[in-house]
């Protein structure tokens, strides 16, 4: 078969829905009222993902099934949308959780932080990537520095040698690593302060600043990563460079997703551009020379990388490859990547093997919820070894709760930065996870679990602000 034929069913299993969309109108939205709030959502997750026929995350008429009480259910791909509604609803009620009241106040504050912050766009660095296209993504590898001092003939300081775990502060300048972290970071908190509050300019501002990112001629980013993580005067790019996007990116599907709900100021153009913008992306994903070399990397990189491209391959409608890339994960990653005991091998080599070994289980986490929407329980299995997931986060729990202390290096040791995924091990059914939820610190700016229910990097190495953001 083609490369080009499962990019032409997607495209036109999109448009149909795209048709369906228009019929529909606006019978989807997150508005509702007091009267029909307390009732019980009519739809599981697994039958309203169904409807969607595993079709595009930005489409809306696959990202929202709506039950009698006139919330839609989002069509996110990570994020447990049935669980968002019911959320919604408890708010609604006017009798929620309190940890729910809690957990939307620390969203809004974190939303209106954002608020007249951005757009953002690649065509504003300094200096174009070095293809000399403005639209391309350019970012530089954050663990190399300069070895020589600066000069007139030598202006950079080459060459540059690895400090792992030591951030080069140059990469926050003259890049676009730090606006691509506000971008998804605004994003997806506006669009998720949205929907829990139906407050109209949270929505507009987060397709801003999608549209001006993605979507805009004037601004859009080009669909690769060819220059990513450079090092100067040594790559011009590397196949490494692509978890500046695969460590986040799901979550812009996810808000994509919830934006598609009704939401005021995303247009049937926002959703086509986007949608378009992620097929080229997935191409270039699985079909680039970098692309195959990060999908073949045995550390947290290789784990991102399949968690990427299951959930584009999702939001996009190719759900055979997003099955096929969760199954794979099971020998690939799993086998391979965690020991006997729970612990990530290659993780704890590094400087900051508390962080890293976190880091990777989100991406295994994120893949496990990915994976629930294409019939494969990536929680529950079990290596030759008897590895896992749930064994893995076992590993974290002495240390997540404070019991005793992490017994490997680490610069920078945070506790909190195990909690989403030992959240979501609980979830999944684990019970030494269900008894550590109790003792888990909670991040700063207070926990949003019970609002978006998926595991998030909590700790960052870039520390941008307002929100937490992923840095590598």
């Amino acid at each position: 078969m083609s490369d080009i034929s499962p990019r032409l069913r997607r495209r036109s299993l999109a448009a149909l829905l795209t048709a369906v969309t228009v019929t529909l109108g606006g019978l989807v939205g997150p508005a509702v009222s007091p009267s029909t709030a307390s009732a019980s959502p009519s739809t599981s997750a697994s039958s309203a993902f169904a409807s969607a026929s595993g079709s595009s995350g930005t489409t809306a008429a696959a990202s929202a099934t709506t039950g009698v009480t006139g919330i839609a259910t989002p069509a996110t791909v990570v994020i447990d949308g049935q669980r968002m509604r019911q959320a919604r609803l408890a708010l609604a009620s006017g009798r929620p959780d309190p940890a729910l009241r809690t957990a939307l106040e620390a969203l809004t504050a974190r939303a209106d932080s954002w608020l007249g912050q951005g757009p953002w766009t690649v065509t504003d660095k300094p200096a174009p990537a070095p293809s000399g296209d403005p639209h391309d993504y350019l970012s530089q590898a954050p663990y190399w520095w300069p070895s020589q001092p600066q000069s007139e003939d030598n202006p950079r300081g080459c060459p540059y040698i690895q400090r792992d775990g030591e951030r080069n502060p140059e990469v926050d300048t003259g890049t676009d690593r730090p606006d691509l972290g506000k971008v998804v970071n605004s994003a997806t908190t506006l669009s998720l302060a949205w929907y829990y509050t139906g407050r109209a300019r949270y929505a507009r501002e987060a397709a801003e600043i999608l549209r001006t990112w993605f979507v805009a001629p004037a601004t859009r980013m080009n669909p690769n990563l060819n220059h990513g993580q450079f090092i100067p005067c040594k790559y011009d790019g590397r196949a490494i460079g692509i978890i500046d996007f695969s460590q986040q990116y799901t979550s812009v599907l996810d808000a994509l997703a919830v934006l598609d709900t009704g939401a005021p100021g995303w247009t049937r153009a926002d959703r086509a551009g986007m949608r378009a913008w992620n097929e080229d992306f997935l191409d270039w994903l699985v079909g680039s020379p970098f692309g195959k070399e990060e999908s073949a990397a045995d550390n947290n990189h290789g784990t991102f990388m399949d968690m990427q491209v299951a959930a584009l391959a999702l939001a996009t409608g190719d759900r055979r490859l997003a099955r096929t890339t969760v199954l794979a994960a099971r020998a690939k990653r799993i086998d391979a990547q965690i020991a006997a005991d729970g612990s990530q091998p290659q993780e704890l080599e590094r400087t900051r093997s508390w962080h890293y070994s976190t880091f990777d289980l989100v991406a295994y986490a994120r893949l496990a919820a990915v994976g629930q929407h294409v019939g494969v329980d990536l929680w529950t299995y079990q290596g030759p070894e008897g590895q896992g997931l749930f064994k893995a986060v076992r590993y974290l729990l002495p240390a997540a709760t404070g019991k005793s202390p992490w017994p490997h290096p680490e610069l920078d040791f945070r506790r909190y930065a195990a909690s989403d995924t030992v959240r979501a091990a609980a979830d999944a059914g684990d019970r030494a996870a269900r008894a550590a939820v109790p003792h888990l610190e909670a991040p700063p700016g207070g926990d949003l679990w019970p609002l978006r229910p998926a595991a998030e990097q909590l700790d960052s190495i870039a520390e941008q602000q307002p929100g937490p953001t992923a840095g590598r």
